[in-house]
């Protein structure tokens, strides 16, 4: 690996992107702000790219400088992790990735079960929009979120949603909404990353078209289910993913089941070479078994 650079200089650069300043990389590092430039001075030398724009008022990240911050942070943080692992005798690891509405309202309420399952497994979790790159070591497995387009990596389908206008109890009493065209006359709540848009509801259930504007916006289905149980309006939303709105009484549908869009939009994702790591194996029976009783 000769092309790879020195590892002092690599952490001189994530320090400095992260605290956005030479002198606080320089203290966290425990060197000086000139060693700290220097070191920073030789990585952009090596790439030939410059990776931050000096000036009077401080450091920023050139567009390269981002790129680069996102993939050299991430191998970072996993040799961090694995050494940390090795520190204190963990030997049976496991991180997963997922997108952060799965993670929160489906998997956390679940992971007690897990670890009851599999005590030997020290499971560690993290939870974004961005994919990890397995690549650089990042995961063992994602959660993703969308439309399954993810090249040589083995897809694994988790469960069939129901994508259905939800609204909470007061909501809807204070709109009694009897027909699909009426939605056109209350707050609708947009959610940005969601396979499923208003305009696909509308066409499938109306002769209207769904309206330009909305509201609120989120990029988030947790964001678009907690809105709608504080009445902003009706959220467009997987009843699966809002399973303890609903099994709480925060949310009801507004129609019955007639009037939903059915997708599959959650999938296990992980490279060929992960497939027989034992935790990994352990990890997709549990979540196959859970989503198979949901």
């Amino acid at each position: 690996m000769s092309s790879l650079p020195p590892i002092h200089n690599l952490l001189a650069f994530e320090a400095v992107a992260r605290r956005r300043s030479f002198a606080l990389a320089a203290t966290e590092l425990h060197l000086t702000a000139s060693a700290i430039s220097h070191q920073v001075s030789r990585l952009e030398a090596q790439l030939d790219v410059r990776l931050f724009e000096r000036s009077a008022h401080g450091v920023r990240l050139s567009a390269a400088g981002e790129q680069y911050l996102v993939r050299v942070g991430g191998a970072l943080a996993a040799i961090a992790s694995a050494s940390e692992d090795l520190r204190q005798g963990v030997r049976n690891s496991l991180y997963v990735h997922s997108a952060p509405s799965f993670a929160s309202l489906w998997l956390m309420p679940r992971l007690r079960g897990f670890a009851q399952t599999c005590p030997e497994i020290a499971l560690n979790l993290s939870a974004a929009h961005s994919h990890s790159d397995f690549a650089l070591g990042q995961s063992d497995m994602d959660i993703r979120y969308g439309v399954p387009n993810w090249g040589e990596l083995i897809v694994e389908p988790l469960f069939s949603e129901q994508i259905v206008p939800l609204a909470s109890p007061k909501f809807i009493k204070e709109h009694p909404l009897k027909r699909p065209e009426q939605l056109a006359e209350v707050p609708l709540i947009q959610s940005n990353v969601s396979v499923v848009q208003w305009s696909d509801w509308f066409a499938k259930f109306t002769n209207l078209r769904a309206p330009e504007r909305f509201p609120v916006r989120f990029d988030r289905a947790q964001m678009s289910l907690d809105a709608a149980t504080q009445g902003l309006g009706v959220a467009l939303e997987s009843t699966t993913i809002g399973g303890l709105h609903l099994a709480e009484g925060k949310l009801r549908p507004l129609f019955g089941p007639d009037k939903s869009i059915a997708v599959k939009a959650h999938f296990a994702v992980y490279p060929a070479r992960h497939a027989k790591r034992p935790a990994v194996e352990a990890f997709l029976s549990w979540l196959h078994r859970e989503t198979a009783r949901r």
